[in-house]
């Protein structure tokens, strides 16, 4: 762990002299400069007279609450981190904490080694908390960092809601907060997430990306907190899982809402303790990991259903942040459309075709429910179909033809009875047919395809994988994303 210079200063706010002396003593040794305070007037008093890198505060006090001094300092728009610490399983406190502007929290009794590491986070991160509308401009000259500006312009548009998002990335990036983004499939839910990650003080470390539906739910466990050698069958070296993998960056937690609820209560204690136990091991891990989530459920109604567990929703929402579909930032379409365009006249090795008046026209009549992933799609079709320098959309004529051309993909009976001479292939060739027919009709789109067809998102990705269906979301290895990639922009 990197240690602070000896110019940060810290403020300890705790009314048990004992535990105040300890923390103290704790900062000392890294090399922090420390003052004290029994409670919040004595912290009002140090605060007056001197600017501190960060302030730890326990919630409880004689005279009041600490989440007061966190409120008073945005009220001054103070640059100070503060952290507040929490009585053990108060999981309200924290959130009430973390919604209120804290950067981070602790839970009694308080681990050292996690303290440290809290410490360390709040101190390093350098970002200025900025005003919600400070228009890009400023937020460039601002200094997000030429990777936070990078990923902020990955996020294509300039419509209102598009840049109350860039706003917000810029804002909620500054602190530990959960951050839960929901959008339709397709709206760019991963580069959203990225670019949070992007602009925080811990742009550096790593970013992992998981998408929670595509892990068998036999493994979810040792994907996420790792495995002993000899946990299980199979398992011959240790392996470390997700949450130790992220340690000092980002966990991105994809499809959140397709997690099993078995998971989901072990992931809610992971994240609350912040500590991880492999399988095999006798030994928890401390963690120190940025959550942030998405999907494209509405899990408010999950939690309803019981398909969700209601504590972690809490704990996954205390910052939300919604990506508004294509058809209601039509404006966007143009530049879009131009992006897209480049990237995929330089993949394929050609100049870049205009996209015409009309052709807007047409794309912005269009329903578009698979969203950029769609209008990708449909650009790529425009231009295998052009002739170079412009572009040639197929007509609904022509894409029932292909349709009708999917269906009518099935072998003929092989004997004169009407009895398949190969039962196995014969279905599989029905199977295939009735994907392809709803893929095609939801711009391939798969979990819309999957829910039009009663299926889960993973039956699809299996079904799509074993018949070896061409989808324009597969890359060059193969694998199938359900995600958005983060080379795609938004």
């Amino acid at each position: 762990m990197t240690s602070p210079t000896s110019q940060s200063r810290i403020l300890v706010v705790d009314d048990e002299p004992d535990l105040r002396t300890l923390y103290e003593l704790t900062l000392l040794r890294e090399g922090y400069k420390v003052d004290t305070a029994g409670d919040l007037q004595q912290a009002r008093q140090l605060l007056a007279k001197q600017r501190f890198d960060a302030v730890i505060t326990d919630m409880r006090l004689p005279d009041g609450v600490g989440l007061s001094l966190i409120t008073e300092l945005r009220t001054e728009q103070r640059s100070e981190r503060c952290v507040v610490i929490t009585a053990y399983g108060s999981a309200e406190n924290a959130v009430e904490a973390l919604k209120g502007g804290a950067f981070d929290y602790l839970t009694k009794p308080v681990d050292l080694k996690q303290f440290r590491h809290v410490v360390t986070s709040a101190v390093s991160s350098v970002v200025a908390r900025l005003p919600t509308m400070q228009t890009m401009a400023s937020v460039s000259q601002a200094g997000a960092g030429a990777l936070g500006q990078r990923a902020l312009d990955r996020l294509v548009g300039q419509s209102p809601c598009m840049r109350q998002v860039k706003d917000r990335i810029v804002k909620v990036a500054t602190s530990m907060a959960p951050v839960l983004v929901t959008g339709e499939s397709g709206t760019g839910k991963e580069l959203v997430a990225y670019a949070i990650h992007a602009n925080s003080h811990r742009a550096k470390g790593p970013w992992v990306a998981v998408n929670c539906s595509a892990i068998p739910e036999a493994l979810l466990e040792a994907e996420f907190f790792g495995a002993k050698k000899g946990a299980y069958t199979g398992a011959q070296l240790d392996r470390e899982g997700f949450f130790q993998a992220a340690s000092g960056g980002t966990l991105f937690l994809d499809e959140i809402g397709d997690l099993p609820l078995a998971m989901q209560s072990k992931l809610l204690r992971a994240i609350q303790e912040r500590r991880v136990r492999p399988l095999g091991s006798t030994q928890e891990d401390v963690v120190d990991v940025r959550i942030v989530s998405a999907t494209h459920k509405h899990l408010a109604e999950e939690v309803q259903k019981g398909h969700f567990r209601q504590d972690l929703f809490y704990r996954l929402n205390v910052i939300d942040m919604v990506i508004a579909p294509l058809r209601e930032r039509t404006q966007d379409l143009p530049e879009l459309c131009n992006a897209l365009l480049a990237r995929i006249a330089e993949e394929a090795g050609i100049a870049t075709p205009s996209l015409q008046a009309g052709a807007l026209d047409h794309l912005c009549a269009l329903p578009l429910d698979g969203n950029v992933r769609e209008l990708e799609n449909l650009l790529h079709r425009a231009v295998a179909l052009g002739d170079g320098q412009s572009l040639q959309f197929e007509s609904p004529k022509s894409l029932t033809e292909v349709m009708r051309q999917s269906s009518d993909h099935v072998p003929a009976p092989q004997a004169s009875d009407g009895i398949p001479g190969d039962l196995a292939q014969y279905l599989d060739d029905l199977e295939r047919s009735i994907l392809c027919r709803a893929l095609h009709a939801t711009g391939f789109n798969r979990t819309a395809a999957a829910t039009r067809l009663g299926l889960s998102l993973r039956q699809m990705r299996y079904r799509i994988a074993r018949l070896h269906i061409d989808t324009p979301n597969q890359d060059e290895t193969g694998e199938l994303h359900d995600g958005n990639s983060a080379r795609m922009p938004l």
